[in-house]
């Protein structure tokens, strides 16, 4: 696996902000997973602040203007992700009982009704094949606050090629993750089992990707660490890829939000990858998974894996300086998880966790890492952005307030051809703005550039911070694009607001 060190010249790439609707509600996730519309030139935006799917035209892409909006509550709480194909627009809707299933429910692009089926509980992600055959959702299944509810993960896939208004719920087919119940886990992966869920309550889908083919597709397993491949046609789970753990003994990072100073370097932690967002790209004629290796803890009232560095009780042979390593300045602040690392079972801990990977990854088609960024989204933010380095997604110049977490969280992902070239645009969800990759080698991508749009001068709650949060990214194809040039639609979850750039 190649690790990102210093890229070589990549090709340059012009990002040219364009038109932005901001909803005016902040820090209620009123701007989170985008959707496009090629024939009418709109975008489709969740907005969970209002419960409803946001219908905006980008006609004119340098004055985006809300046309209406898709209300939600006739089919459940709230939608959680939104996907077009066609005329055709199909939304995630979890239950009021978040535990309870959920629904797909499939409107026009009109925003008129024409069907609804059940699927499994808390549908997170909805994804329509290429060729437009089959809708995938992906459930996460998490459990309530108390712990004593947790239904299993799951995947739906949903045949759309036919009269959608027939469309009921025997046409659904779901496939489950019991078969992964049992004491042998796929390496790298991970299971944060209290003792209370078997692993197919464990597993939590998060975000599907799916083959420019239309065969196959890849969902992350995100508080699970690893990477379900689907065979579509057959409904059946191809294999389980864990992701392994990243080695923060040769990856540097900054580990404290208490030293008052930035200061990445290496640590005795092993990173959990995590990803959150998964996408695609085919290059060379094979199909490449990029993820975005954000993180996620089980942190429930009724149950949490969740402490710090500073309060496990660590192994005095594995850490003979153990007094010193746990010193708030050093890594006692680090957030780290009670559900792995004593490998003896004596009580102690002989391996730390971290949550994420501080950067993105690429994978083959059967989900083997062959490449990961490293540390080089701390160390460019440091060099660039020293005073507000790890900053949170909420407040000014809260410098290093991220360090003991996850650290800029990338989060968002999409992928891309620029002139010929493929992209990957990876969304730093506390940082705020992208990073930019040029993709033309996916075994040791380039970087190009960072951009971001958040003013740090600015009042996040009174919206003059810019774009806070991005967290979902969609890049649009050039013949599908108002200006005749590919395009990025960026739909911020703090900020509550939706931009689009122009990519020349």
């Amino acid at each position: 696996m190649t690790v990102d060190t210093a890229s070589p010249a990549a090709k340059p790439l012009s990002i040219v902000p364009m038109g932005e609707y901001r909803s005016g509600l902040f820090d209620e996730g009123a701007a989170e997973i985008p959707a496009y519309d090629p024939a009418n030139k709109r975008i489709f935006v969740v907005n969970g602040g209002e419960k409803a799917i946001d219908i905006l035209d980008m006609s004119t892409p340098d004055k985006l203007a809300k046309l209406g909006s898709i209300k939600l509550e006739t089919w459940g709480k709230a939608a959680n992700s939104v996907a077009i194909h066609g005329n055709i627009v199909a939304a995630a809707v979890e239950n009021d009982d978040k535990q309870a299933p959920g629904k797909a429910v499939f409107f026009d692009t009109n925003g008129d009704f024409i069907a609804a089926v059940t699927v499994g509980s808390l549908p997170d992600m909805i994804k329509f094949t290429p060729d437009g055959k089959y809708v995938l959702v992906a459930n996460e299944g998490e459990p309530n606050d108390a712990f004593d509810n947790d239904p299993e993960g799951s995947i739906s896939i949903i045949p759309v090629s036919g009269n959608l208004a027939d469309l009921s719920d025997a046409d659904v087919r779901n496939i489950s993750f019991a078969f992964l119940n049992g004491p042998d886990l796929p390496y790298g992966m991970r299971t944060s089992n209290p003792g209370t869920s078997s692993v197919a309550q464990d597993v939590e889908p998060e975000y599907i990707a799916v083959s420019k083919d239309s065969k196959t597709a890849y969902v992350s397993l995100q508080e699970n660490n690893a990477v379900a491949i689907i065979d579509i046609e057959t409904a059946n789970v191809i294999r389980v890829a864990g992701l392994g753990f990243k080695d923060h003994s040769v990856n540097a990072f900054d580990a404290s939000d208490k030293d008052g100073e930035i200061n990445i370097r290496t640590w005795p932690v092993m990173g959990m990858y995590m990803p959150d967002t998964i996408d695609t790209i085919e290059i060379g004629g094979k199909t490449w998974v990029l993820t975005a290796n954000e993180g996620d803890s089980r942190d429930y009232d009724g149950y949490s894996e969740e402490t710090r560095v500073g309060k496990l009780p660590l192994d005095p042979v594995a850490f003979p300086n153990a007094s010193s390593l746990q010193k708030d300045e050093n890594l006692g602040r680090l957030k780290t998880t009670t559900a792995q690392g004593d490998t003896d079972g004596d009580g102690d801990f002989d391996v730390i966790y971290s949550y994420g990977a501080r950067s993105f990854s690429v994978l083959d088609a059967d989900g083997n890492m062959v490449f990961d960024s490293g540390d080089k989204f701390e160390q460019y933010m440091a060099a660039n952005y020293g005073n507000v380095f790890n900053a949170s997604d909420t407040e000014n110049y809260s410098r290093d307030d991220r360090s003991d977490d996850k650290g800029p969280e990338p989060e968002g992902l999409a992928t891309g051809y620029v002139n010929g070239t493929p992209y990957a645009f990876i969304g730093l969800e506390r940082q705020g703005g992208f990073m930019v990759y040029d993709l033309t080698n996916p075994t040791n991508p380039q970087f190009v550039t960072y951009h971001s749009d958040r003013r740090f001068s600015g009042n996040p709650e009174a919206g003059t911070a810019g774009e806070l949060a991005p967290e979902g990214m969609l890049f649009v194809d050039p013949k599908d694009s108002p200006t005749g040039n590919a395009m990025l639609i960026v739909a911020s979850e703090v900020s509550g607001s939706t931009k689009v750039y122009d990519l020349k």
